[in-house]
């Protein structure tokens, strides 16, 4: 089982890629200047969960999942949760 605190202490280390930010806000209909800023601040939450999964961290939060590479730290998508 893995610690979700291993991702928390590592948020310095966040990124994405140019075609991450085009990906994570269209999918989930962003208009921010920042949206590793916007992912931090949501996987900061208390009521985020997050979760291990093989190789990838997925954080629920509001109605969105955020997947975050859990070796590299990149911000690999984000998308609304289907209700």
């Amino acid at each position: 089982m893995y610690d979700s605190s291993e991702l928390i202490l590592n948020l310095d280390k966040l990124h994405t890629t140019d075609l991450g930010v085009v990906r994570i806000k269209r999918n989930l209909s962003l208009d921010v200047d920042d949206v590793v800023i916007w992912c931090r601040n949501k996987i900061q939450n208390p009521d985020a969960l997050i979760i291990r999964r093989g190789k990838n961290w997925y954080v629920d939060i509001d109605d969105c999942e955020i997947t975050v590479n859990a070796y590299s730290y990149t911000i690999i998508t984000a998308h609304k949760i289907k209700k």
